[in-house]
């Protein structure tokens, strides 16, 4: 059984939602999420792609926009530099409903578009 889910998100569109309303950052992204993010120049398309991965999760699970809270989906990087999915929390009692048991995740962006896809295992 696989489980698909996808997302692109608009880096502009996404920065002004980070400069408007700056508390959303802890809202929808770990502190380990947001470290990364600042290690780079511009951490707009790096917290932007884990946006649109957290998002393809939900797609994945089958769980409404607000049903999972952002934060119980974090993106990190396994040994090798790679982007992994960890689940905590609501996250992972729809994991269990869905019997995901292995996530594949691949981020890119561009200047303008960030993207994630996302595949669950079972």
């Amino acid at each position: 059984m696989l489980c698909l889910g996808t997302d692109v998100v608009a880096i502009d569109r996404f920065r002004l939602a980070l400069q408007r309303t700056p508390s959303i950052r802890g809202r929808l992204f770990t502190q380990a999420e947001q470290n990364y993010a600042d290690s780079h120049s511009d951490p707009a398309p790096v917290l932007a792609a884990r946006f649109a991965a957290k998002e393809a999760v939900m797609k994945a699970l089958q769980a409404g926009i607000g049903s999972l809270k952002f934060k119980d989906i974090e993106i990190q990087r396994n040994s090798t530099g790679a982007p992994e999915v960890v689940l905590h929390g609501s996250a992972l009692g729809a994991q269990a409903q869905v019997g995901v048991m292995n996530w594949l995740v691949s981020l890119s962006h561009t200047q303008e578009v960030a993207l994630a896809v996302v595949i669950g295992q079972a």
